[in-house]
């Protein structure tokens, strides 16, 4: 009889573990997904700053051009590709913005401060967010490797989950506006 009775307290406490790892698994795939709607979202707003400048017409045609082809093809493209799109947000951003005489022109203009001051926090911004979204892809896969999560599928039917690995480097004369570090405090 006491026999049954540890084989019984040895799977309720097995069954205790299992609910606890399915349960942080979960967490963690909905952290997952904050972290990814939290990375579209200042991606989304990227572009979309961006787009807004380059149509503003206070940079100069080929500018404006260049920027405003990498921030649509940044907004409309299929997930497959997001990665290189946004990538070239990023390199069209730093071409435009390569030295401070362009971001002096936007400056200059009317609403031009206020306009490089968003772009450069949603600039500043894509990083972090890229940052929380990969921790948090590496904490997801870190627990699904475990063979307890593989053995007993515990992870379900939820995709592996993948790093957002995109070029977010910011432009050099963003970095210099002076309402991105008032913005930063």
């Amino acid at each position: 009889m006491s026999t049954l009775i540890w084989i019984a307290v040895a799977l309720v406490v097995i069954a205790l573990y299992l609910s606890w790892t399915a349960g942080r698994l979960d967490r963690l795939h909905s952290r997952l997904d904050a972290a990814r709607a939290a990375l579209d979202a200042q991606l989304l707003r990227r572009a979309s700053v961006a787009q807004e400048l380059a149509t503003a017409g206070v940079l100069d045609p080929a500018a404006s051009i260049v920027l405003y082809q990498a921030a649509h093809a940044a907004r409309q493209s299929e997930e497959e590709h997001r990665e290189v799109a946004e990538s070239e947000l990023s390199q069209a951003l730093r071409a435009v913005f390569q030295d401070s005489a362009q971001a002096e022109a936007v400056r200059e203009a009317p609403g031009g401060e206020d306009a490089l001051g968003e772009l450069a926090e949603a600039v500043r911004r894509v990083p972090m967010a890229r940052r929380f979204h990969n921790d948090a892809v590496r904490a997801a896969r870190a627990l699904r490797r475990h063979r307890t999560v593989r053995w007993f599928r515990l992870a379900g039917h939820a995709p592996f989950p993948l790093a957002f690995e995109m070029d977010d480097e910011p432009p050099a004369a963003l970095g210099r506006v002076p309402g991105a570090e008032e913005a930063e405090r």
